[in-house]
């Protein structure tokens, strides 16, 4: 790593600063591009909680500079999303990114990033964003296409040598990292591993939205996806995913989907194999849409 000035020096902690327009990013970065510092992005909507601020500390232990996007952004709502409502304190986020480590923060407004006669998108087809939540029954397709349209300009804007994800947007992952294959970007995507309250909840902005006994009953995800993990480690993959849906419905919750699918692909699967499988849970929970997931893998696994 080159040593720089920017983090060879103890870091103060204070808040970040926000860069809103995307004049101010490029002049921002032309001296870490011409000093050809590891620069690394961090892509959030913002409301930062223990998850996001492990991708910001992942980021600065291996790169130069740290950049995190805070942009909630619209194109990835449907009609019936939460957009309106979804969680926001600038301030507060902007002290924890710089906290955590990071060097800046660009969070424009939506005309920065959108122009009113934009008319390009960038859209991964096929099955990858075509099932669980990007079925048409559920979030659909422009979900995805929306989260990639806006990676897309985050790439081009800043020129990360390495994005973070996490794992708990496993399929949003998986769908980034067939962005960066198909057109040839450049960057490297770590995806994180989902950070968790003590009871198991996955950590989630709109966790925010949960009332104390709605807080309790979402935990029932994480317990379904351990035991599906037990139950595929201990007899069958079938039985594992019985077990996870005996322990949603013994909370009172419905699941939208619970699905078994492999790791990379997306395709349906009914058995262990030679490949990680990922189980995947999205739920309603009061006024919260929550997801989960966990990877299973075939080390030490029967083929059953």
């Amino acid at each position: 790593m080159t040593p720089n000035l920017l983090t060879d020096t103890p870091r103060p902690t204070v808040a970040a600063h926000a860069l809103r327009t995307k004049a101010e990013l490029r002049t921002a970065l032309e001296a870490p591009r011409r000093e050809r510092l590891t620069i690394g992005l961090v892509p959030t909507m913002g409301y930062l909680h223990e998850g996001h601020l492990s991708l910001i500390r992942a980021a600065r232990a291996e790169c130069d500079l740290v950049v995190m996007s805070l942009f909630v952004n619209p194109t990835q709502f449907g009609p019936n999303d939460d957009l309106n409502r979804y969680p926001r304190d600038e301030e507060r986020d902007l002290r924890l990114a710089g906290e955590a480590g990071a060097d800046l923060v660009f969070a424009p407004p939506v005309e920065e990033v959108y122009a009113p006669d934009a008319s390009t998108d960038v859209e991964v087809g096929g099955p990858l964003t075509g099932v669980l939540d990007g079925d048409p029954g559920r979030r659909g397709a422009e979900h995805f296409r929306g989260v990639t349209t806006v990676v897309a300009k985050l790439f081009n804007l800043v020129g990360p040598d390495v994005a973070y994800f996490g794992q708990k947007d496993a399929q949003q992952a998986v769908v980034i990292r067939r962005l960066v294959r198909d057109l040839d970007f450049p960057v490297r995507v770590e995806v994180m591993p989902t950070v968790r309250e003590a009871d198991g909840l996955a950590m989630s902005s709109r966790n925010a939205y949960l009332q104390p006994d709605e807080r309790e009953r979402a935990t029932a995800l994480s317990r379904a996806l351990v035991a599906a993990e037990r139950g595929a480690h201990a007899g069958s993959l079938a039985e594992g995913m019985e077990a996870a849906r005996a322990e949603l419905a013994s909370a009172g919750v419905a699941p939208e989907y619970l699905e078994a699918r492999d790791a990379e692909t997306l395709e349906p699967v009914e058995r262990l194999g030679a490949r990680p499988v990922l189980v995947a849970v999205a739920a309603r929970v009061g006024s919260a849409r929550l997801i989960d997931n966990v990877l299973i893998h075939p080390t030490n696994v029967p083929n059953t």
